[in-house]
């Protein structure tokens, strides 16, 4: 079976975003220091690398990840291919059947540094992602690290989706993933009280 992982690795230059904090990961045991296995401890934000925003995220009642609905992140996606528009709007429907698409994958980047922080990048229209909810969409992902321009306040695409039961995630890695449909599986952790997580997010060709 064909795997294409479209996940950032996790790693100490992995770049997050301005503020937030950024990923360290340390020893607890070690068996060159004379301990019986090695143990690493984590430290990072929920939205680090390859992520799923829950509604917490941007709703003050909306659901902490681990509330989130399983079955969006697994099943039939199509990656869309919208490197080189202007702006990420509804001409971006054009380019594929909104109406057989259970999630879509936007590919906005001809490469994806992930030790680099973009501030320039293609982020969802307010009307896009109302077609998006619309249309029954289950999970809107992009290789783009927000729904919404770095500088937004009110993260209006976030909330569109999120209030719709769209589910999201960011930071994929399409650089290498031709436009068409695939099984798309992209878990996040079963975190109580967080609103987001990080994934492992993969793509299977369709047969």
């Amino acid at each position: 079976m064909k795997i294409i992982d479209i996940s950032q690795p996790l790693h100490t230059t992995t770049a997050v975003w301005p503020g937030d904090q950024p990923f360290e990961l340390r020893w607890t045991l070690r068996q060159d220091r004379g301990d019986s296995v090695n143990v690493a401890a984590l430290t990072l934000s929920a939205h680090t690398g390859t992520h799923v925003d829950a509604g917490y995220h941007v709703l003050a009642n909306g659901a902490r990840v681990a509330e989130l609905p399983l079955r969006n992140f697994i099943g039939p996606a199509v990656v869309v291919d919208a490197i080189g528009l202007a702006r990420l709007d509804e001409r971006v429907l054009d380019r594929f059947d909104v109406n057989a698409a259970q999630r879509v994958l936007f590919r906005t980047r001809r490469s994806v540094d992930p030790a680099e922080f973009p501030l320039d990048f293609l982020s969802p229209s307010v009307e896009l992602a109302r077609r998006l909810v619309a249309a029954g969409v289950q999970l809107i992902g992009s290789d783009a690290p927000s729904m919404d321009a770095h500088d937004s306040k009110t993260l209006d695409a976030h909330r569109v989706l999120l209030e719709g039961g769209v589910a999201i995630v960011e930071n994929l890695v399409l650089t290498d993933v031709a436009p068409g449909r695939y099984t798309l599986v992209a878990l996040p952790l079963k975190l109580m009280e967080a609103d987001g997580s990080p994934v492992r997010a993969v793509l299977l060709p369709e047969i």
